[in-house]
């Protein structure tokens, strides 16, 4: 049996008088994948940052390699777990190849800069991500989707072992969302641990061994995927009907 990556805790959020969920538990292995589902507002990317140790959670406590988050250095915690945020704000001009080097950063010393197996771990990410030939592209002039694809190699040359993604699909064409979820998906089957944010029901059904579906009510289920993704609690949870469908050996949810 895998390790233990990640465990939260009786762990509750609360935003000013606003409960996001009530007490839960999880765990997640080394090799598995968990996604973070329910309505906008629900909180789940307040959630994804609390796992990340980005904010404390109102009650409980996330362990990550059985370690709480108060007993990690910041230093090692970010060899550790790194973190894909949801929209990538650029502020000045840099090259793509730079820009990807930062994910390099945490595995540096204070006065250290990178060297050609830094280099070497960037390109192999950029092509990863399909962006061979865009090293001394100015980031400023990508597009959406580029962009997107460009934090992707940054966080894949960071090489945690802990995959914090929120909305890793976000601007990317139907192409590019399947590449870069097979490509996380295969990060797990390597031993790593995956958490991503989604919004569409069929994506965490597709990838995803466990899912935590809020309700946007401070209602949380948390489970193996077969579990959670139910046509009840789907439909609860998102305010509108779904129907579940068989398809070639997979669910597909579809609005009523």
């Amino acid at each position: 049996m895998s390790a233990t990556m990640l465990e939260v805790d009786r762990v509750a959020l609360k935003v000013g008088e606003r409960w996001l969920c009530c007490e839960f538990g999880m765990r997640l292995a080394g090799g598995e994948c968990l996604a973070l589902l329910g309505p906008n507002g629900a909180g789940k990317t307040t959630l994804l940052n609390t796992i990340a140790g980005l904010r404390q959670p109102s009650v409980g406590e996330i362990r990550i390699e059985g370690r709480a988050l108060a007993h990690w250095d910041s230093l090692a915690l970010a060899r550790c777990r790194g973190v894909l945020c949801q929209h990538q704000g650029d502020h000045f001009s840099s090259s793509v190849l730079q820009t990807v080097l930062v994910g390099r950063h945490p595995h540096l010393g204070r006065w250290g800069w990178e060297g050609e197996a830094d280099e070497s771990l960037a390109r192999a990410a950029l092509r990863e991500v399909g962006l061979e030939g865009f090293e001394a592209r100015d980031v400023l002039t990508l597009s959406g989707g580029e962009r997107q694809r460009v934090a992707i190699a940054t966080l894949l040359t960071q090489a945690p072992r802990l995959f914090l993604l929120d909305e890793p699909s976000n601007h990317l064409d139907l192409h590019f969302q399947i590449a870069m979820l097979d490509l996380f998906r295969r990060r797990a089957d390597e031993g790593c641990g995956v958490v991503m944010v989604l919004h569409d029901v069929n994506l965490a059904a597709r990838y995803a061994d466990h899912v935590i579906l809020l309700d946007g009510r401070g209602g949380v289920k948390a489970g193996p995927r077969d579990a959670i993704l139910r046509e009840d609690l789907l439909s609860d949870a998102f305010g509108h009907g779904l129907r579940r469908f068989d398809c070639d050996g997979r669910m597909v949810f579809l609005p009523e």
